[in-house]
């Protein structure tokens, strides 16, 4: 849905859900950064094809569930349509760049919602 939204098709795309100190040695070993994240995107995409591998911490996604006052499921479909919008070339490096994306997932929440009633 996200994907034709934005005219991408979609390739190979993995998910992976591990813990949080897994997450935490990719974020180290190939993005240099000592910190604990939720997700974790590499994009392998070319031109319209969307192809990519992404990471999701579970502990952390629960976490964020928790702190937002989200329902794990919630948080969890949040996380992997941001994980998409990467794949798509969205970034999430400035406020605006946050804000955009945002918006983005409210709105596939919201069309994923209203598909499944």
């Amino acid at each position: 849905m996200i994907l034709k939204r934005e005219g991408k098709t979609s390739g190979s795309i993995s998910y992976f859900f591990c813990t949080d100190d897994y997450l935490l040695h990719i974020n180290r070993q190939f993005l240099k950064h000592d910190f604990y994240t939720d997700i974790i995107t590499f994009d392998y995409s070319e031109k319209t094809k969307v192809e990519g591998e992404i990471f999701i911490s579970i502990e952390r996604v629960k976490e964020n569930a928790h702190s937002f006052k989200q329902s794990f499921e919630r948080e969890l479909m949040r996380t992997i349509i941001h994980g998409i919008l990467h794949l798509c070339g969205y970034s999430d490096k400035t406020t605006a760049d946050k804000k955009a994306m945002r918006t983005k997932e409210d709105e596939a929440i919201k069309l994923k919602t209203k598909a499944t009633n």
